[in-house]
């Protein structure tokens, strides 16, 4: 089976009221990172890129990512961002067709406390619909195998969400280290750096 991460980087942050979009925001070194002024999509995708599923793939929108953060990951642009993260995953999805990939494992770039032994467990399960957990609570990364693919919504703000409370048959839970804790607002930010 052949997998490909997927960090998605698309969206406005239009509840960021930072100096910058929430994903170029930095952040502090004992945050567990290591380079003392590392960007949230930085981080998330570093983890990604880490873990070794397989290629990643970053799929932007409203900004651009500088290229060292980006830096040995193929980089889509979704035209449709703005009409809602399920346009992103079927941007995602669709260049994974094209790389003949079978998996996707979905990470958000706004997510930068997800480690890569998370990306890599949840890429381990062989269930269609893999998701990641956090002491007990739901989290990123999601992983969707090629089956489920077809059932994905094609637009709106849900991603995988719907699809994984509908068909919870094909769900399996991933415990896993680290937090899926979002930096939305500068308020979040704030309580990390």
């Amino acid at each position: 089976m052949t997998t490909v991460a997927v960090v998605l980087a698309a969206g406005a942050g239009s509840r960021f009221s930072g100096p910058t979009h929430k994903l170029l925001a930095r952040l502090r070194a004992d945050t567990g990172t290591d380079t003392g002024a590392e960007t949230v999509a930085g981080r998330a995708i570093g983890a990604a890129r880490a873990a070794a599923i397989g290629p990643v793939i970053v799929v932007v929108g409203a900004v651009d990512l500088p290229a060292e953060v980006t830096d040995d990951c193929l980089v889509v642009r979704n035209p449709n961002w703005a009409e809602g993260q399920a346009t992103s995953v079927q941007c995602a999805v669709s260049v994974a067709r094209e790389h003949d990939a079978d998996v996707v494992v979905i990470g958000l770039a706004d997510q930068p406390f997800v480690t890569p032994d998370a990306w890599r467990a949840v890429a381990a399960s062989t269930s269609p619909i893999a998701v990641a957990t956090y002491d007990g609570v739901r989290g990123n990364p999601v992983r969707l195998h090629e089956s489920v693919w077809p059932l994905l919504p094609v637009n709106g703000d849900s991603g995988a969400r719907d699809l994984i409370r509908l068909r919870p048959e094909l769900v399996s839970e991933v415990a896993c280290p680290g937090s899926s804790a979002d930096i939305d607002t500068q308020e979040d930010l704030d309580s990390w750096t």
